[in-house]
């Protein structure tokens, strides 16, 4: 994946989040249901001088940026949170990023969920909602406690409809940070 392509994200945006904008869209490259994704992300002007064949040399590409390396497919049969705890990232890793598909409800319809209900029930009461939403959330932290989060909801499968922010996903974000801690 190369940092920034042409059309790509807007230069404006901050590293982080024109990095997040970039997963979100090779993601959305590859289509739904598909597994998670996580992603180291590094120093694209140190990665340039490290490795400058793992980086587009292209005159445009801004030198500055974070440039997004996908690893390793993550397990399926061992929960993300379980996952995400035995991760130790080197120290030329800047952040780290996770792509994963959801389903979500509505904030009017959080009122009717039912109380006690277990993890697996719960998924089970919400994949049956008639409100329910499938959703890609990309989200990455860096270091420093930087976070961005992109939210792309399958019904408006378009990058123009895609939501940022740095609190959209507090709890995976929590959870990504601590793989630096």
């Amino acid at each position: 994946m190369s940092n920034v392509s042409p059309s790509g994200p807007p230069m404006a945006a901050s590293p982080l989040t024109r990095a997040v904008l970039e997963i979100d869209e090779y993601a959305s490259g590859l289509g739904w249901d598909k597994p998670a994704r996580l992603f180291a992300l590094v120093d694209t002007a140190k990665l340039r001088a490290q490795a400058p064949n793992l980086v587009s040399a292209d005159d445009d590409a801004p030198v500055s940026g974070l440039t997004p390396i996908e690893q390793e497919e993550i397990p399926r049969n061992k929960p993300l949170d379980k996952f995400l705890g035995t991760i130790e990232w080197p120290d030329t890793v800047a952040g780290c990023a996770l792509t994963v598909e959801r389903l979500m409800l509505p904030p009017s319809a959080e009122t009717s969920v039912p109380e006690g209900l277990s993890d697996k029930e719960l998924a089970t009461w919400v994949a049956a909602h008639p409100d329910r939403q499938e959703v890609r959330m990309t989200v990455a932290v860096l270091r420093g406690g930087a976070r961005e989060s992109a939210i792309r909801l399958r019904e408006k499968d378009s990058a123009t409809e895609v939501l940022t922010g740095p609190d959209l996903v507090p709890g995976l974000a929590e959870a990504l940070a601590a793989t630096f801690a």
